[in-house]
């Protein structure tokens, strides 16, 4: 798994400087089992940064000034991202930028909710809310006071994706020598309650001439709080130095105003062994169970409890190894959790994926029109076999016959129908790819409604028209594939990519497929046998359309009466030419299993790898096989497998010699079969869809 964690583009990703945040991330990235793969983006200048994995993203602070920030910041990391294929996204504390990422990506989205959420921009108003709880996949809160904010206002919304992990430190079991000395650390500012801890320092370290008190942190608009002689401000320290600080210290003080989410310097100071004293604001009570609760929160009640420690050993060793003892937030355990939820967005992943088995959505023309007269050149039909041959789930949907049937009930808006059947489909089934070829009612509207429904849904499309320049349907058969194009992950088509006409910035993922043989519909092995005819041939007008059109002709026609004329003392048995009518489904199998050899001649001029179907129904069944040497199928089958041509001469008078050549005629034919069953049956063809589908870099043959 992949993940992307984003920080808020003010965060300080430094030792020195490091966030609530910033330490959140590194924290618990340390323990992950996703570690080596999270990466992690922000905008800091110092380039020490808390860890290895950082990316930043640097702010030009020009158009910074003439536009959002934020929407800058979320747009040079989207596009930094884009080809990093991150599985998940984790932004933190920014739901001003779930927008832009839901819209841009496709990748799971958490929301990592660190500070009151009513009070950010994208979180402050019901509607921002309603909005988040239905785009992100999950949003986490650091405890159940930002929780409840978050909750103000909204009507009774479910809570299943939202989940409360508490920021988290590691036990710290080591016995350190205390000195006497009291500690602030944050924020040197009123909110923080700094000017509180300040004036009671007075009291305090007059009352106790051998106690001393020391603050940490710093404030960008510092006020000069008068306060003891003892009381040393270090400024900002790196976080491992505030630890030792507070492992020395009896007594750390923690008097926020302000609803504190959560409260850090509170955890780490009991796990530390400090005697602790908080106001009783926001998340602060969910950091530790053995803090002292200010009842309220003034200088008079911080000078009375300190005081009291001091003065009562006892009370305050009982308080301090608790403390230590009772971490209430374990960081390795937390990590699990962390990891259990990341993982919990993908509920088949494990399941499937990692074995392998997949639910695949296969939607193409099941030809319930045709009575299934095209059973054995169907690829839909094949690729289901060889999916489910492979371990995969199936659930096939035959568009054609889906809205076909509904035209037929008389439903004006039997389109939409067919969307709400798809959508209701997706929801039940769940599947992990969805594949579809020839599938004239789908759209892009279907697509998308998919990936919202599912943005980790791999889709690819097939096609198996013939793509070369020199047909009148050319454009229209590209213009088929080119509309998905944007819309899938992968396309598979039955000519070489690299002699069409398809936008390069896709190319990458539109790949070629051999027609793939089936051992349940190509079962046949003719070279065992005598048949009455030397060479068999098919072409149709159309798989639809079972019979010829009057007046049609194309090249094959040409090609075919030139080769009758060449081939005297011959028997073919050609269809779809002259006054002989094309055959299928079983009538074609008769007239096949009746030939000794086959011609395999597609429309249009012969195309690198561009067969119709019909090879694999040839070859397939053990006939020997003619082809066009420009097809180039040498790339696959050697002149022991396959018969090449060059000219119509030329494919005559091969034709004539192996006639009278029938022990190498079958011995063709023959090892023709194996090589194709070798390289394209139908599990090989599933297998390599699905892997380049999944991403794999793998090869045809």
């Amino acid at each position: 798994m992949k993940i992307a964690s984003i920080l808020p583009y003010k965060e300080n990703y430094t030792e020195k400087g490091a966030g609530a945040v910033a330490l959140w991330i590194s924290e618990f990235m340390r323990d992950s089992i996703y570690k080596k793969n999270i990466f992690i983006f922000g905008n800091t200048s110092n380039k020490k940064f808390l860890t290895k994995n950082y990316i930043n993203i640097n702010i030009n602070t020009i158009n910074s000034r003439l536009s959002s920030t934020t929407k800058e910041y979320s747009n040079r990391i989207i596009k930094k991202i884009q080809n990093m294929n991150f599985d998940i996204i984790e932004l933190h504390n920014r739901p001003i930028m779930i927008r832009e990422f839901y819209k841009k990506t496709n990748s799971k989205i958490i929301l990592y909710f660190h500070n009151d959420p009513t009070t950010m921009k994208g979180a402050k108003t019901v509607n921002d809310r309603i909005y988040l709880l239905n785009s992100v996949d999950k949003i986490i809160f650091i405890t159940k006071w930002v929780k409840k904010k978050f909750f103000e206002g909204l009507p009774n919304l479910s809570d299943n994706k939202t989940q409360i992990i508490y920021h988290s430190i590691d036990p710290f079991k080591k016995k350190v020598k205390k000195n006497k000395q009291i500690i602030f650390v944050g924020k040197l500012n009123e909110s923080k309650g700094y000017d509180l801890y300040c004036k009671a320092m007075f009291k305090v370290l007059d009352f106790n001439k051998d106690w001393i008190a020391y603050s940490i942190g710093e404030e960008k608009r510092f006020q000069n709080f008068p306060t003891h002689i003892r009381h040393k401000s270090l400024g900002q320290i790196p976080h491992n130095k505030v630890l030792k600080y507070l492992s020395k210290s009896e007594i750390a003080i923690i008097p926020s105003r302000w609803e504190e989410p959560f409260g850090r310097t509170s955890m780490e100071a009991s796990s530390r062994g400090c005697a602790t004293i908080i106001s009783n604001k926001g998340g602060l009570p969910e950091t530790t169970d053995y803090a002292i609760k200010l009842k309220k929160l003034d200088v008079r009640n911080i000078e009375i409890e300190t005081i009291k420690l001091i003065k009562n050993k006892s009370l305050r060793k009982k308080i301090q190894l608790n403390s230590q003892m009772n971490i209430k937030h374990n960081l390795k355990n937390n990590s699990k959790v962390i990891d259990l939820m990341r993982s919990s967005l993908f509920p088949f992943k494990k399941i499937n994926f990692l074995k392998n088995k997949l639910r695949i959505i296969n939607i193409y023309n099941l030809a319930q029109k045709l009575n299934h007269r095209i059973y054995n050149l169907s690829l839909g039909k094949k690729f289901t076999n060889g999916f489910i041959r492979n371990g995969h789930d199936v659930i096939e949907i035959s568009d054609r016959d889906f809205v076909r049937q509904n035209k037929r009930l008389n439903f004006l808006n039997f389109k939409d129908k067919f969307h709400e059947y798809l959508i209701e489909t997706f929801r039940n089934y769940n599947p992990n790819l969805i594949i579809f070829g020839h599938s004239d009612n789908i759209n892009q509207d279907i697509l998308t409604d998919f990936r919202s429904l599912n943005k980790n849904i791999i889709i690819s499309q097939w096609n198996e028209d013939p793509l070369m320049k020199n047909l009148p349907d050319t454009s229209e058969n590209i213009h088929k594939l080119n509309k998905f194009l944007p819309f899938v992950d992968h396309s598979f088509i039955t000519t070489s990519p690299s002699v069409v006409n398809l936008p390069k910035k896709y190319s990458k993922n539109i790949h070629f497929f051999m027609t793939p043989v089936d051992k349940n519909i190509e079962c046949f092995d003719v070279f065992k046998h005598k048949p009455e005819n030397d060479i068999f041939y098919a072409m149709s007008h159309g798989v639809n359309r079972a019979t010829l059109k009057v007046g049609k002709t194309d090249n094959r026609v040409v090609f075919l009466e030139k080769l009758i004329k060449k081939i005297d003392g011959i028997k073919y048995d050609f269809y779809g030419i002259g006054k002989q009518e094309p055959v299928w489904g079983n009538e074609f199998y008769k007239s096949l299993l009746n030939s000794k050899m086959a011609l395999n001649l597609s429309r249009g001029e012969p195309t690198k790898h561009y067969s119709s179907n019909r090879i694999a129904s040839l070859m397939g069944n053990g006939l020997l096989v003619f082809i066009d040497k420009k097809v180039e199928m040498n790339k696959f089958f050697n002149k022991n497998e396959i018969v090449f041509y060059d000219s119509v001469d030329d494919l005559a008078s091969r034709i004539k010699f192996l006639k009278k050549n029938d022990k190498l005629r079958k011995n063709i034919a023959r090892k023709g079969k194996e090589k194709y069953f070798k390289l394209f049956n139908e599990t090989k063809i599933a297998k390599y869809i699905v892997d380049l589908s999944l991403g794999k870099i793998v090869s045809l043959t």
